[in-house]
């Protein structure tokens, strides 16, 4: 049984990061050949650093996906809080439920169904256009979900004694909430937060669908490129990247218990 388990876990590693080893690896190469190895070289990231244009999807990638994220943190927060503080328990439960959908349906249809919302509302306006301001609200709805599950089990864990005990001591609700209960949801709310980042830097399919070639974020450019004719400089540019999710998911990894050995601690 050892065995088999362990031969399960190789296959699956494999499967999910020999093509990523694989492509970290050819960014690398120095013959620009997809089959031979030649040598170490740093020639890729050296042209990749004069294209312009991959630098401007980069700064719109990386505008993008701090706007969305911070948007999405605060409505989400907010949204985690009214779910939290609900008395029903079936509208809850509902309302909860309803929240998850996003998360299960397939990005494709995510993008397709904004696409028709951002067109037809544009043509009943009179104005506007897909580009910047649909992609900021794609992404921000995008993201909504993910934040309310990040935060809301720490609304659901909270000691509401202690909120009743400050404002027994005659703390307004509202100077409770940001001294109390924002502190103590504090891990979920970053959790939230670089998560939303993550999603939202190397989202394709919606933006996509909402997008206008006059805004065009790092994934598009990539895809862009790599449709008629693969650029190595295309290998560094997602080397990069992967390394920055990487980080960002192993910052969310260490965040939580971090702060609980600290709280411990203290204690």
């Amino acid at each position: 049984m050892k065995f088999l388990s362990r031969f399960y876990i190789a296959i699956i590693f494999i499967l999910l990061y020999a093509p990523i080893i694989v492509l970290v690896l050819f960014s690398f190469n120095e013959s620009g050949s997809l089959s031979d190895f030649t040598g170490f070289s740093v020639k890729w990231y050296q042209e990749l650093m004069q294209d312009s244009v991959a630098f401007g999807a980069l700064r719109n990638s990386l505008l993008l996906a701090v706007l969305s994220s911070v948007f999405a943190t605060i409505i989400g927060t907010l949204a985690a809080l009214g779910i939290d503080r609900m008395r029903g328990r079936y509208i809850r439960g509902i309302i909860r439920s309803v929240t998850n959908v996003p998360m299960m349906n397939p990005d494709i249809v995510t993008g397709v169904s904004m696409m028709l919302l951002f067109v037809a509302s544009i043509r009943i306006a009179g104005i506007g256009q897909l580009g910047f301001v649909t992609m900021l609200i794609a992404h921000t709805t995008f993201n909504l979900p993910y934040v309310i599950l990040s935060v809301l089990p720490k609304f659901q864990t909270l000691d509401r004694t202690l909120c009743e005990a400050a404002m027994d001591l005659g703390c307004t609700p509202v100077r409770t909430f940001f001294r109390i209960e924002v502190p103590a949801v504090m891990p979920g709310i970053v959790s939230g937060l670089i998560l939303g980042f993550t999603l939202s830097l190397d989202d394709f399919v919606i933006s996509h669908f909402v997008s206008s070639p006059d805004f065009m974020t790092l994934p598009l450019y990539i895809y862009n490129q790599t449709a008629h004719d693969v650029k190595f400089s295309m290998y560094a540019l997602c080397t990069i990247i992967i390394i920055v999710i990487l980080a960002l998911l192993m910052i969310i990894n260490f965040i939580g218990p971090n702060r609980k050995k600290k709280k411990a601690v203290a204690k």
